[in-house]
């Protein structure tokens, strides 16, 4: 395609008719000439905005790029509303490659009620992939967000269903035709379903009805990350017990097939919740039909452990994600 912003026939047909979500909030949406969109929000309500870039993969980009972003919002105790979505594309790009990935991104903002509210969309020779950057938007109650930063010495560390899924299923479609080669058809279909987990958006709903203190989506740098930067922003120290970290198989063997840590692999659909009780928590996410395990424990002080039976070792500050050695 021609560099710069694509015309507005494909702009109409290949963006904007893919967007049929609709929130009563959003007053002024995605259009035409329209630079803005205008919420309204009910008294005693606050925005809650985040952003995020989707680099790491191009597979399944336009699915990923909303549930990332969706997550983080969840991960604060706000309801996602809508989000403004930017395209950069590259010159190889086809017409039929935009509208797949307005179609991808469609799909989950509808799962998920949420609205494309509007973003821009441009040819560019400063990339030679795809590059979507997601800004999301989202509503709590004033005085309600629930912070990375809130967990307190005693609690409970817990983990919902599993980690590095997200890093799983992109490894196991990216590279599918080696991984064939090593394992059954079967095994590699579910590894490259695990994309289904990646909404964190149930959990953290009945997270938050179960009172806890700090939530944090698993993201790049995998759990390693994401406690680190939990207990960085809490100021607290952190005993956790390594083999109870949830993980399933097929994230362990795809993973020394290519020598990637799965503790330091992208984890999305993976949450990390501090909380009182973490055991009447884990109930709490069972009947909601989520599997929840408690990991460990926050405490006093800066260590942060990792306690492999007899073996304790200091948890290191987050690294780049083991997805990029792939």
């Amino acid at each position: 395609m021609k560099v710069g912003k694509v015309s507005e026939a494909v702009l109409k047909r290949s963006i904007l008719k893919q967007v049929k979500t609709k929130r009563e909030e959003v007053i002024v949406g995605a259009g035409i000439g329209e630079d803005c969109t205008v919420l309204r929000l009910e008294p005693g309500e606050v925005f809650v905005l985040s952003t995020d870039p989707i680099t790491g993969t191009v597979e399944d980009i336009g699915t990923l790029s909303i549930h990332v972003t969706a997550n983080d919002l969840a991960a604060s105790g706000a309801e996602p509303i809508g989000v403004l979505v930017t395209l950069l594309l590259p010159e190889s790009i086809y017409e039929s490659d935009i509208k797949e990935i307005m179609q991808q991104i469609e799909a989950v903002c509808n799962s998920l009620n949420m609205q494309v509210m509007g973003g821009h969309t441009e040819v560019t020779k400063a990339v030679n992939q795809p590059i979507i950057s997601i800004t999301g938007v989202g509503k709590a109650k004033e005085g309600a967000v629930i912070l990375t930063s809130g967990a307190r010495p005693g609690q409970d560390i817990v983990v919902t269903k599993w980690i590095a899924m997200e890093g799983t299923s992109i490894v196991a479609k990216e590279k599918e035709k080696e991984l064939l080669e090593r394992f059954p058809e079967s095994f590699v279909k579910t590894a490259q379903g695990f994309d289904q987990y990646l909404s964190v958006v149930k959990e953290a709903a009945t997270a938050v009805k179960s009172n806890v203190s700090a939530m944090h989506d698993i993201t790049e740098g995998g759990i390693f990350g994401a406690l680190w930067e939990m207990a960085e922003a809490s100021g607290v120290g952190l005993e956790i017990e390594l083999k109870k970290i949830p993980i399933r198989q097929e994230t362990v063997e795809i993973c020394e097939v290519y020598d990637l840590n799965p503790y330091c692999l992208i984890s999305s659909g993976s949450m990390l919740i501090a909380a009182d009780n973490g055991f009447d928590l884990v109930r709490d996410l069972e009947k909601a039909g989520i599997s929840g395990t408690v990991i460990g424990k926050a405490v006093s002080g800066n260590d942060r452990v990792l306690i492999n039976d007899d073996e304790r070792r200091y948890l290191e500050p987050p690294k780049s994600d083991e997805i990029y050695k792939l």
